[in-house]
Formats: structure tokens, sequence, C-alpha cells
């Protein structure tokens, strides 16, 4: 007999559905211990544990639906329960039955009720045919995906039709299932890319597809462009491993929109040398016919017949492939034309040495290494401790092939020479002479010496780059020190001139780099940083080159020294002064940073003084280290944060703390704004630092360290303020508006203001509105473990405008009820509702609770008796 008093005269478990009806209460008050015990009990009693199952299952719908349920609750215990009592297992006839009457619930249930279900069942050992019988009926019903997933689960796909499984699946954009279903069998997977590849075909239409599937619910044909069906070829192609090969339908479009961008590039942007142009279409059409045909054609329409008819003759395309009038031209072709192409490349070239950046040092200080012997003499230069070198990668453009490029040239510039090392050769005769090893440590060495300074721009994507290159090298980027990235002095170098050119300002370095340049391309990425610091931009028309084509062209060389070179000039000049680029005063002590990818953050961090919740200041603080006075709560601390850290603000309101966020187009100085209005604190991180810290009180910035994720941000900014999160603090803010006052509503209440709200709007459309007033607002309305109607990093302002249907409450409110999604005001345990008093965000009992509680345990602290907050997560 129960403790509680539960039980009842009948003996229990002898009825399944009796059973069933004993443990739903327990669900509902999320007895999880008792209801476990109860359930084994139950089972226990049962004469057929395994046939009861069904029969709870089938006798309630309770356990539809996506999550945990009661339904899966129990079937998990009975798996378990099964294990330690094997002899109820079932076989023969009587397992049939039951393998019958499972697979008609396996249509409807949820996914992680199959897993369960087909393990207590022993459906990998039914009949295959009867399985395939039954994923069939399903099929033929329409419901392709959830026959694709039982099909998967009982690992059917072997013995099925790929294209008639993953057909109309594709068509209905679940590409992930499509994944899912040939996985494991590089056979089918094999099958799919060729049945992809047939799409790619020229004059394939998709329509022809979907009218075998008509009444397909969600079809989404017009996704199936060629491009979209050439990305989704290639992204299979690379995570299945596939040879490419195997799709040249997918490949030739590929290559003709290379095609495409090329001559784009050339004669409309008119940014790519004729040699690099001329290397890049030879490599890409090749000797495919079919490609011979569209370049004959785009040369038709960009350039003209003699141009058209020189490379017909250089590809050998056959004369009834050619237009007429590209044959006839064919006869008058003459030697001078290439003579005059000559001259106009010998003017370009004296012109750019008037209108580009030019190398300052002599060529004969460039040197190409080839060879390890070579390469000594630049390691013992570069190795040297206090050194400051530049570098910068090349690689064979890529133009969307699966995979990133290998590097071919590595760049290493220092003072008076640049030294440039010929990767594929360097590696490849390591690897002949079996010190594969070398290589890689000499630049790992490089790397992680903190002594010496390594200048790059957008150095993240060269050192991916490297690692696809050897190996040996992946984890460069992590052991990386005493390496500066100056794309990110750019960004502020671009930000401070765009102010000064809003607020009237002068600041004459940018003023003087930035006049008119004629009508030639606009500048941008490094080119524009060289412009801005040096006064003239980078020549870029050797960017694209074909870098892995040996031997080099002397423009090459010459365009790969002074990518490097001009970033040991840059870093020179900016360090002399950089007030004149509107830059900090101590930009030079920044600059050098620290020795990570993102040098600023914790140089600014040990330097700066953060207020204590005594108004003390705490000075030399890092972020393994915390204020030492008296702890906080978070509804006493208030910041607000930059509009990069967003992410930290949304982590922070989320535990109570008061957070004001600024917007994506709001300036950094807003923050100083509103931190002297209100008495914030301003978080913030890099070069902004300096600034704000200048604009408010002493102590009343503090920088984050931008290299980490949101949620070590919040920890670090907690611990270093003793800011003391209790269980009662989390979700006490709205996640939207950082409102801490909200209404609790009773779910049938809240029912019945959804049901007024729908048939204000099905009555007049006209802008009704169903008024709801509360005598008084519930200020410590607890939310636990709440989950949101509709989810949104933004904050929602007073709106002027209600549409028809919303429901207003006290103090003009109004909620947001129209965004409760179904099933939610019938789920089981959900009391209570719980809305926002100043933008109507309505708010219930979830998980997200539980989630914040598991990623903040270690700040957490008791505050009272909050378990029942725990048990409702």
């Amino acid at each position: 007999m129960d403790q509680d008093g539960d039980s009842s005269d009948q003996p229990r478990g002898q009825d399944p559905l009796l059973l069933l009806k004993t443990l739903q209460p327990l669900w509902t008050m999320k007895k999880m211990k008792k209801l476990q015990e109860e359930i084994r009990r139950g089972f226990a009693e049962l004469e057929d544990p395994l046939a009861g199952l069904l029969d709870m299952l089938e006798g309630s719908g309770g356990w539809k639906g996506k999550g945990h349920s009661l339904g899966y609750c129990i079937t998990t215990e009975l798996q378990l329960w099964i294990e330690e009592h094997p002899a109820v297992q079932q076989s023969g006839i009587k397992l049939k039955k039951l393998q019958a009457r499972v697979l008609s619930i396996l249509a409807e249930c949820p996914t992680n009720l199959l897993d369960p279900l087909i393990s207590i069942y022993q459906l990998h050992t039914a009949d295959r045919n009867y399985l395939l019988e039954h994923v069939t009926h399903l099929y033929q019903q329409g419901n392709y995906k959830e026959a694709a997933i039982l099909s998967i689960r009982l690992k059917l796909q072997s013995h099925q039709d790929v294209e008639k499984m993953c057909t109309p699946l594709l068509l209905q954009d679940k590409t992930n299932l499509v994944e899912d279903y040939v996985r494991d069998y590089p056979e089918l997977q094999s099958k799919l890319l060729q049945i992809l590849d047939t799409w790619c075909e020229p004059g394939f239409n998709i329509r022809d597809i979907t009218r075998q599937y008509q009444g397909l619910s969600r079809c989404k044909p017009d996704k199936f462009n060629r491009k979209m069906l050439s990305k989704l070829v290639f992204r299979l192609l690379g995570l299945f491993h596939v040879d490419p090969a195997l799709c040249p339908n997918a490949i030739n479009q590929r290559h003709l929109r290379t095609l495409n961008y090329l001559f784009y590039k050339r004669f409309v942007e008119k940014t790519m040398t004729q040699e690099n142009w001329r290397d890049h279409i030879q490599s890409t059409v090749g000797e495919n016919r079919w490609l011979q045909g569209h370049l004959i054609q785009l040369l038709i329409k960009y350039c003209d017949l003699p141009t058209a008819a020189r490379w017909a003759q250089c590809c050998n395309v056959p004369k009834e492939m050619l237009p007429q009038e590209v044959a006839d031209e064919l006869q008058k072709l003459h030697i001078q034309e290439r003579e005059e192409e000559a001259v106009k490349t010998d003017s370009h070239e004296e012109s750019k040495k008037k209108d580009y950046y030019q190398l300052p040092i002599p060529r004969a200080n460039i040197h190409f290494l080839q060879t390890w012997e070579e390469t000594q003499q630049c390691w013992e230069k570069v190795l040297q401790p206090g050194q400051v070198v530049g570098i910068d990668m090349e690689y064979k453009p890529s133009f969307g092939m699966v995979g990133k490029p290998p590097v071919s040239l590595l760049q290493i510039a220092l003072k008076d020479e640049v030294f440039l090392l010929d990767l594929p050769k360097l590696l490849e005769q390591a690897e002949t002479e079996g010190e594969k090893e070398k290589l890689p440590h000499f630049i790992q060495l490089l790397y992680s010496d903190a002594a010496i300074t390594k200048l790059g721009y957008g150095m993240s994507g060269d050192l991916s780059s490297l690692a696809a290159t050897c190996s040996a090298l992946k984890d460069t980027d992590k052991r990386a020190r005493g390496v500066l990235d100056l794309l990110q002095v750019d960004k502020q170098l671009q930000k401070s001139f765009t102010d000064s050119k809003k607020g009237g300002q002068k600041v004459d370095a940018l003023e003087q780099s930035c006049e008119d340049k004629g009508s030639r391309q606009q500048e941008k990425g490094l080119s524009l940083m060289v412009q801005h610091v040096l006064g003239k931009p980078l020549d870029k028309t050797e960017q694209l080159s074909n870098w892995e084509k040996r031997p080099l062209r002397e423009e090459q060389i010459l365009y790969a020294a002074s990518d490097a070179y001009c970033l040991l000039e840059i870093y020179e000049k900016i360090c002399k002064d950089p007030a004149s680029f509107g830059l900090s005063s101590d930009l030079t002590e920044s600059l050098v940073g620290k020795p990570s990818i993102k040098p600023m953050a914790t140089k600014q961090l040990h330097k700066q003084e953060v207020p204590s919740p005594s108004g003390q200041q705490c000075k030399g603080s890092t972020k393994e280290t915390s204020c030492s006075s008296a702890p906080i709560s978070p509804k006493d601390f208030k910041v607000v944060c930059d509009n990069m850290l967003q992410g930290l603000g949304r982590y922070l309101r989320c535990l109570g703390v008061d957070v004001q966020i600024l917007e994506n187009e709001d300036d950094h100085r807003k923050a100083a704004e509103i931190a002297r209005q209100e008495g914030r604190v301003i978080l913030t991180s890099g070069l902004p630092y300096r600034t704000l810290q200048s604009q408010v009180a002493e102590g009343r910035c503090f920088s984050v360290n931008c290299s980490e994720k949101a949620k070590e941000q919040a920890l670090q900014v907690l611990k270093h303020f003793n800011v003391q999160v209790s269980l009662a603090d989390i979700f006490s803010r709205c996640q939207v508006c950082n409102c801490d006052r909200y209404l609790k509503i009773p779910r049938e209440r809240m029912k019945q203001l959804v049901e007024d709200s729908r048939l204000a709007q099905g009555g007049s459309g006209s802008g009704c509105l169903v008024r709801f007033v509360e005598p008084s607002w519930s200020h410590d309305a607890t939310m636990p473990a709440c989950d949101t109607a509709q989810p949104s990093d933004t904050r929602h302002r007073e709106q002027e405008e209600q549409p028809g249907g919303s429901v207003v409450v006290a103090e003009g409110t109004v909620l947001q009820v129209d965004s409760i999604p179904p099933g939610v005001l019938d789920r089981a345990g959900l009391t209570d509702f719980y809305c926002c008093s100043h933008c109507g965000k309505v708010f219930w009992e979830g998980s997200h609770f539980g989630h914040v509680v598991s990623q903040f345990h270690d700040v957490l602290v008791p505050a009272g008796d909050k378990q029942g907050i725990y048990e409702l997560s």
C-alpha cells in the first residue's frame, strides 16, 4: 500500500489503462522518482508488459509531439526494466502480433520514441519484406518524411530505390534527411549524386519532376535552379568524399559560372591582367567542347570577332562548332595585333608606377626560395628576438570549388629584404628526403615566438589555408603568439575617418590619402589601407594569378613581395604618429598587443580600472581576478553593452543584470552618454575602450576579451565585479526589453484571452482590441524556466498601431498572445503565463531555465528555498 494514499482498493497494474491513469498525476506534478517507481511496479504486475505498453500508447495521445512526454518516460523505463527481466521478452507468433501493432504506432510517434520501441519489440529481427511493405504503405499515403525516417531507423535503405525515396524529400527542401538516408551507404551516395547531376543538365526542367507528386505539401521547386543545384552537389561531394567526375553536368555548370565571373573581372571591373585572365580561362575550359562553345559566345559578346577567332584557333575548336562570322575571321588573323597588345602593356606598366605603391627595396633583395639550403639563411635572419616581420600568403583562386586551397607561396618581409618560399616545392623536397617535419617546425617556431612581432592582414584565413597545406600546421593558429592582424587596426582607422567626416573634423593623413584617384576602380581591403596610410594603393591586378604555375612571372614576384613588405611600412608609420590617423596616442603600445591573434583585449584589460560595488576603484585587475569588495546583486548592477557585445548583453540580462544594449547602427560614443546619465558601467572591447574610457568617470569602463565566446565573457564580468547570482535572479528580467515587472496570468484566463483575440480578428479585421484590465501588476512574479512566444535579439519599443485582435492590459501594454504557438496552452503541467508589463512579451515554463543553470552553476549562490524552480525546468 502506498504511503501517500494514492492507491485504491482495486489492484493496480492488471489493466494497463488503469496504470496509465495512476501515472498521469505523477507526471503532471513532476514527481519523477515516484513516477519511475510506479512504472516499474506496474510493469511487474502486468500479465504482458509488452502488450500493456502498446495499450497505454494507443489509449493516450500524450506521447505525441516533440520533446519528452509521459509516453517516452514509460517506454524508456520499460526498456531498462526488460534488461533486468529478460524473461518477459516474446518470440514467435506472439512477437509478430506485437510487431504489427507497434508498426502502426511508429508512423505517428515522435522520433525520440523510435529507437526504444524498435529495440523493445525487436523490429530488426522482423521479416524485411513485411517492414518494406509497411514503409511502402506510408510512402503511398504521401508520408514521405515518415517513410524515410522509419527506413533509416530500420536500416532498409539498401533494399529501396534511392531516387524514389529521396526525390520528394528534396522537393520539400529536406536535404538534411536525405543526407541521413544515404550517410552510411557509399553506393547510395553515388546514385544520389548522379540523380542530382541529371537535374543539372541544360534542358532539364524541375517541374517535370514535381508533376509526378501532385499535392506534395511545402513543395519548393523554385529552389532547384541550376546555381542552387550546383551548390548542393558540390557540398555533397565534399561531405561524402565522392569523385567529382561522377557529376559532369554540375562541374560544367560551375565552370560556366567561373567563365562568366572571369569575363566580368576582366572586362567590366577591369581588375584582372590579361596574363592572369588567360591562365584561368585555359585551365577552366581545357578540352571541354561544351565549355569551348560557351567561351566563343562570351568572346563575341565582350570582345570582338578577331579575339574570338584567335581563341578558337588556340583551343583547336572544330570549325563546325563555330559561328560563321568567327570561322571567316580565322582567315584574317595578323601578327600585328599581338604586337599592338604588347605596346599597350608597356604603357600600362609605366602608368602603374605613378598611381600605385612601389616596393622601396632593390629587386636583388627579393629572394625566391625553392630548396632547403636556400631557406637556411632566411630562418637565421627571421628567427631573431625583437624582429618585426610582415607575413602574407598566396594561393590559386578556388572559384567556389570544394575545399580550402593550399598555400602556393609564403612571403616573409624584413626591413631590407623579402623571402618568397615556394611551399609546394619545399614540402615535396622534404618528403623525398624523409624530413617532412623540418619546414613545418620552423614555421611553428616563427608563429609561436612571442619575441618576434608578426604582422598580417586577415590572418585567420591565411592560417586556415596553411593548415590545409600541411597537416602538421593545423594547430598553428592556436599556438600563435606575438601576432598583430592589421585588419583590426584598419577597421578602427576607417571608422575614425568616417567619424571625422561626419563631425566636420580633419584627419590630415586620411584626408590627403583619399583624394580622387580618377576613374580607377575603388580600392578595398589592404589596398585601401595602404592608400590611407602610405598615400598610394596596392596594385591588385596580380591577386587572382595562378600561383601554382611555375615559373612565376616577374609581375607576380613583385606583387607578392609588395603585399608582405607594405605591412612593415604601415606599422612603422602608424606607430610614429597614430594621432594623425585618428587613432589613440598610445597605439604604439597597443599595437604590440598580447601574443595572440587578437592582441588588443588583454593588454587593455591589464591596465584598466573598474568600479567596485562600494564605489571604490579596483586597479590592475585581469580577467582571472575580481574586485576585492562586497558582493553585489544582479539587480543592483547596471551596465551598457557596446553593439559588438550583444551576445554578452543577452547572457547578463538572462541572469538578472540591468543591461542596456546598443543597436547595430549606434555609435560607440552613445555608450558613454548612457553610462553618464544612468550610472552604468560600460562593457566594450578592442580600440573603442580607449575612446570610451576617457569619456566617463575613472573605472566606469571595462574591456571584455573579444576573443572569447559570450558565455565566457559573462562569467568574466560576473567574477570580476563579484556579482552574486541566485536562482531567483535568472529570467527576472524580460529578455526583449529589460523590464523587471511581470503579470502572472492563469492558463485558463490566457486561453480565454487568446480565444477573444482570435474572435476579434475574425469579426472585424479593422484593428479591434480586446481589453483585459488586471487590478494590480505582479511585480515579483518569478519566471522560472521560461520559454518565449517569439524569441528576439532586438529591443522592442512601444507600438503606435496595434494589430487586429491584440490584447491590451493595464497601463496600455499590448500582450502578444497571437505569437503563442499552437499546443502550448494545452501542455500538461503548465499552469501560469508571465507577461512583460512593458513590451507585452509572453513567457511560460519550459526548458530554458535548466539550460541557464547548467551553464552558470559555477557562479550561482543559494538564496532561499528555490528548489521548486529546478523542478519546473
